[in-house]
């Protein structure tokens, strides 16, 4: 089994550990999201935040970092909101299988739906792609590090073999992004019904890829 690196685990813990409540950070992060709903990550500055958030541009680095370190945490903020609600719907289900399916279309109709990502999705595909995708993106590692330890406690659960789910949980992540940035194609994705039986005949057999 291949062994995880030391970020790629930090990166699975940020995704679902809250961190210590912060004040101040969630101040500029609110005010942060509040900026890049309504005019974009273009026409965006960590001034802009600043103003939003009533606090100097030097705090806004100090406390958070430059216009892309704001971005990857108002994503990962993001995420972990909709991490637990991903958990909550899927754990009742009997197998990985079903769990599988639920969280795919869990997870796709939210980020679709979401005023921050599915909106910048729609408007600024171009400019969120590398907060989206592994050679950037912490959101992309915590992602696919979230579902491989997903996967891996199914594993466990059902007393199956345990194999490494890493390369499995990537190519989800990755098919999931794809349909997000260019959601033009012959599958027909238009509802959860839909999107569940995509899953369940393309992804669940990945499950069994070795």
């Amino acid at each position: 089994m291949a062994a995880r690196s030391a970020d790629e685990t930090l990166l699975a813990r940020a995704l679902v550990e809250i961190p210590p409540s912060d004040a101040l950070n969630e101040q500029i992060l609110d005010a942060a999201r509040e900026q890049f709903v309504t005019f974009g990550l273009r026409r965006s500055t960590v001034d802009d935040v600043a103003k939003r958030a009533k606090v100097s541009r030097v705090t806004v680095y100090r406390r958070i970092g430059s216009k892309d370190d704001l971005v990857s945490a108002c994503l990962l903020r993001e995420y972990r909101r909709f991490v637990a609600d991903v958990d909550e719907a899927v754990a009742s289900l009997p197998t990985i299988e079903d769990r599988l399916v639920a969280g795919f279309v869990a997870v796709l109709k939210h980020i679709r739906e979401h005023p921050l990502v599915g909106g910048l999705l729609r408007l600024e595909p171009e400019t969120l792609l590398p907060f989206l995708t592994l050679e950037s993106g912490p959101a992309f590692l915590a992602m696919r590090e979230y579902l491989a330890d997903r996967l891996r406690h199914a594993q466990r659960a059902e007393g199956r073999p345990e194999t490494d789910p890493t390369p499995v949980a990537e190519l989800m992540v990755r098919i999931t992004v794809s349909f997000l940035l260019n959601p033009v194609s012959c599958f027909e994705l238009d509802d959860d019904e839909q999107v569940g039986a995509f899953a369940r005949r393309y992804l669940v057999p990945l499950l069994s890829a070795r």
